[in-house]
């Protein structure tokens, strides 16, 4: 399989924290998506895993959820949805690429500008990421989409009201039909409320949902 994503802007290494400031731009293609080349024939997304927005470290190093410290890669190793536990924070190897797609798993953004917190972002913009979201999943065709961040999932589909878990897809306009859609805690440390067994669990939830017997 050839990537075609991006190799960090930093060549490998880990950001300073002098770096970081660099990367708080506008850019919306600040991160490049973990998913299937488009010319991949037979690639199938089981899960579609959504973060709300890039963080500094993240775009850096152009590698998903790669700040030391996040407890998205850990929980998903320990809920066995990926093999291993991926060191992202210094990038994403193609190895590590690979073991993604190849378990069915794609990872994209709701919105694409980098932020050091994700409360930076405006309604206009998640609701617009919202928007754009229901279209990529009609398109990819996933069959289960996982987004981390409820209070930014509130805001941009209009549920002020949902919780943690699995959504009715059906209160979201023009949401695909037969695609389940998922809400799961934010994976970052500064969410107290979640450790790595506790977001582990709720990735065995989506797990079981998407990999269940048609």
């Amino acid at each position: 399989m050839k990537s075609l994503r991006r190799p960090s802007p930093l060549g490998g290494r880990k950001p300073h924290q002098s770096d970081l400031a660099y990367f708080a731009t506008d850019d919306p293609l600040a991160l490049d998506d973990v998913l299937p080349s488009p010319h991949c024939v037979g690639a199938e997304l089981t899960l579609l895993i959504v973060g709300i927005n890039p963080g500094l470290w993240t775009a850096a190093v152009n590698a998903p959820f790669a700040r030391p410290g996040n407890r998205f890669w850990p929980s998903l190793a320990r809920a066995g949805l990926t093999d291993y536990e991926i060191d992202a924070s210094c990038g994403l190897s193609a190895e590590d690429e690979e073991h993604i797609l190849s378990r069915g798993i794609g990872i994209t953004n709701l919105v694409g500008r980098p932020t050091a917190r994700a409360d930076e972002l405006s309604r206009d913009e998640l609701r617009e990421g919202a928007a754009h979201l229901v279209t990529r999943v009609g398109d990819l065709n996933p069959r289960a989409v996982a987004i981390a961040g409820i209070t930014a999932y509130r805001t941009a589909f209009r549920q002020p009201h949902a919780k943690l878990g699995q959504q009715d897809a059906d209160t979201i306009d023009n949401w695909p039909r037969g695609i389940s859609l998922w809400v799961v805690p934010q994976p970052s440390g500064l969410n107290a409320h979640e450790n790595i067994d506790s977001l582990a669990d709720k990735w065995r939830q989506v797990w079981a949902d998407a990999t269940r017997p048609e």
